[in-house]
């Protein structure tokens, strides 16, 4: 367990250091978070015709109104922690690639899902949106990483009970 904690905490320094890197800002979570403005936008798009999307900013083209997805609101340290959650955990390496692989997909589905509620939560009342954005869509995404985190841990469990059985 020790082990586990310190391996976790020391995995999530490390990748948080080096998301605060100005070159890695730039190469990766900057074109990241534009990815995910444009991927939310074409998906609104095939029900509201007016949304587009520039940069990291979301937009109605009819109203002027718009969102603007900023750090912390696009999925990437959410998926730190699971990456961290599953480095520290003792499994296989080809099932701790598959964790990470299936998990970032699983986080940045639920990730859409919340930047597009929240563009819509926005318009209609800014109290809701207040309230959905700081506490309830970051108590989802960590409840996201935790149960994705805790379905691969049961896969690496059964894995394990199979190799001892057999």
């Amino acid at each position: 367990m020790w082990r586990f904690a310190l391996v976790f905490v020391a995995v999530l320094a490390c990748l948080f250091g080096f998301e605060m890197l100005h070159p890695v800002r730039t190469a990766v979570i900057h074109p990241w978070t534009n990815l995910l403005a444009q991927i939310s936008a074409t998906i609104m798009s095939t029900v509201d015709a007016d949304v587009f999307s520039h940069g990291r900013v979301i937009q109605s083209r009819a109203t002027g109104f718009g969102v603007s997805i900023e750090a912390g609101c696009n999925g990437v340290e959410a998926v730190i922690i699971l990456v961290a959650g599953v480095l520290a955990f003792p499994a296989p390496w080809r099932f701790k690639v598959a964790g990470i692989l299936i998990g970032f997909v699983a986080i940045q589905g639920v990730n859409l899902l919340r930047v597009i509620s929240l563009y819509y939560l926005a318009q209609w009342n800014k109290d809701v949106f207040d309230f959905a954005h700081i506490y309830l869509w970051q108590a989802l995404i960590m409840l996201d990483v935790l149960v994705v985190w805790m379905l691969w841990i049961r896969v690496v469990a059964k894995h394990k009970g199979a190799t001892l059985a057999a």
